[in-house]
């Protein structure tokens, strides 16, 4: 695993947290390598949720190859995507001197170029800018049909919650300025995997409803691929809804 001397232009100030439970199976090491290798201006935090296989081993592995651009934040015990997601952010934040903070599903269903060319969206209006898996002609969105259509019917439910215009709230690519986002991980989630609700929440309470669409932005992704070995089961559908009116009972006042 060897770096490549070549030469790029100056990228975008971004660190890209990566939650990483059990991946030792599924993460695109090479996908990783070939990244940091053409974008040395952009750095990767992975964040090892107690996982109980050789991830934290190939990390290790990942870092050896690229001490100034990887590093790596390890929980004792399992905590859930959301925490490992908030104390990763909280890293870069107090430790790394990055412009925007980012956080990407490992197994890269969104490609880390494309969470790159996303970061170029937030300047000194947007604040906060996210992925959106919208079906539209010359986008690849490749989705389980039933994952497809629970993942609409819990959009629409949340952007009623919200009071919002939101496609695609649970997309796992989202990108932050530094700043906002020591506001947004400052306190832990609710919920464990719909933590991107709260975050919404939390923005609306931050800049008040009027001003709060100004600060967003939703970009539909060119790619978008689901990966096999997914960490939330179908099961779960039954469970968010008991954890989305915990997440509107705590923000009642602000929503």
């Amino acid at each position: 695993m060897q770096q490549k001397n070549n030469e790029n232009p100056v990228q975008p100030s971004l660190v890209i947290v990566v939650p990483c439970y059990n991946e030792a199976e599924r993460l695109p090491v090479n996908e990783f390598v070939a990244f940091l290798n053409d974008y040395r201006g952009v750095s990767v935090c992975f964040v090892n949720d107690g996982s109980k296989d050789s991830t934290l081993e190939i990390l290790n592995q990942i870092k050896g190859a690229f001490e100034e651009n990887v590093h790596i934040v390890s929980n004792d015990e399992n905590v859930g995507k959301a925490e490992s997601v908030r104390r990763g952010v909280l890293y870069c934040a107090d430790r790394l001197n990055f412009d925007n903070i980012a956080y990407l599903d490992a197994d890269l269903a969104t490609s880390l170029q494309e969470c790159l060319e996303l970061s170029k969206y937030l300047n000194d209006e947007i604040s906060f800018c996210f992925g959106s898996r919208i079906m539209r002609i010359g986008s690849v969105i490749e989705r389980s049909y039933m994952r497809h259509i629970i993942g609409r019917l819990l959009a629409t439910f949340i952007s009623g919650v919200l009071k919002l215009r939101v496609y695609d709230t649970q997309c796992g690519c989202k990108i932050i300025k530094r700043d906002l986002a020591i506001k947004l991980f400052e306190e832990p989630f609710i919920s464990k995997w719909l933590f991107d609700v709260e975050l919404f929440a939390r923005i609306i309470k931050i800049y008040g409803r009027p001003d709060c669409i100004s600060k967003m932005i939703e970009i539909p992704l060119q790619k978008w691929t689901e990966k096999g070995g997914s960490k939330v089961k179908i099961t779960y559908a039954f469970r968010l809804w008991f954890d989305l009116s915990r997440i509107k009972r705590k923000y009642h006042s602000t929503l």
